[in-house]
């Protein structure tokens, strides 16, 4: 029970504390300056209106949810393979490290007609949109750490004869851990965005319909109520991944460093 208090008044409670602010500061802002509720509604009604359709938006979450996770763990799994290999060949790295680039630079709506034409309306087309959105951060982190590599350690697995591939799997990607987990918090985040952004962009089936749609829907029908109660749902759902990505990778990093300092 103290532990639960510590945790709290230390980490939940300073964000919930301004979380209150704001929204008294966003009620009495927008009633006494006036602005019409269709532009700017009043906290009161934003709650109202999730309330109403606590239903829809949980299922929207859901659907977006779902191809959040699935674009990150595509994401997660392929930068990792693509970082193994920079770390093994500095060519592979000089040739495929700018296309890396250009998938994180490129605009999504430029490619957005390829995606829908490639993979078709709805979740297919969603979640390559956020493995793309959410690909760059895994690559740039693994690859940073499987070559950010002592020397001496180095050194020491060729004299003992190692091969290229005991190298990277008892050197290369256990150094590697803290540098993917912090890689895997960013993608996690931009996995979120990019799911709504596919489902605005690349469109959604009728039986998928997630929370960019109700955002695109709402925003053309001028529910700013509505509106806002899906932007807050998304902000919700990307919030419980990242914070469940980021104890995962909390507790695997504890975890390496405790077999670390055993010298296992």
């Amino acid at each position: 029970m103290k532990r639960f208090a510590r945790w709290f008044v230390g980490f939940a409670l300073p964000p919930l504390a301004l979380f209150v602010v704001v929204l008294v500061v966003w009620h009495f802002a927008v009633t006494i300056s006036g602005v019409k509720r269709f532009l700017v509604p009043r906290p009161g009604d934003v709650f109202r209106a999730g309330w109403e359709n606590r239903e829809m938006l949980f299922s929207a979450a859901l659907t977006t949810g779902k191809a959040a996770v699935a674009g990150f763990v595509l994401s997660f799994v392929a930068g990792l393979l693509t970082a193994c290999a920079f770390s093994q060949s500095r060519a592979i790295q000089r040739s495929i490290y700018p296309y890396a680039i250009f998938l994180q630079t490129v605009p999504i709506v430029a490619i957005a007609p390829l995606i829908v034409a490639w993979f078709g309306y709805g979740l297919k087309s969603v979640i390559v949109v956020a493995f793309i959105i959410s690909l760059f951060p895994i690559i740039t982190n693994a690859t940073t750490g499987l070559t950010e590599i002592d020397k001496n350690l180095l050194e020491l697995f060729e004299l003992a004869g190692a091969s290229r591939w005991q190298t990277l799997w008892k050197l290369r990607l256990p150094a590697s851990v803290p540098h993917l987990a912090v890689g895997a918090k960013i993608s996690s985040g931009l996995s979120v965005v990019g799911a709504i952004v596919g489902e605005i962009f690349a469109g959604s089936a009728q039986e998928q319909r997630g929370l960019g749609y109700l955002i695109t829907q709402s925003s053309g029908f001028l529910k700013t109520s509505e509106l806002f109660a899906a932007v807050l749902t998304s902000a919700v759902l990307g919030i419980a991944i990242f914070g469940a990505v980021s104890w995962l990778g909390a507790w695997v990093v504890s975890r390496w460093q405790g077999e670390k300092l055993l010298g296992r």
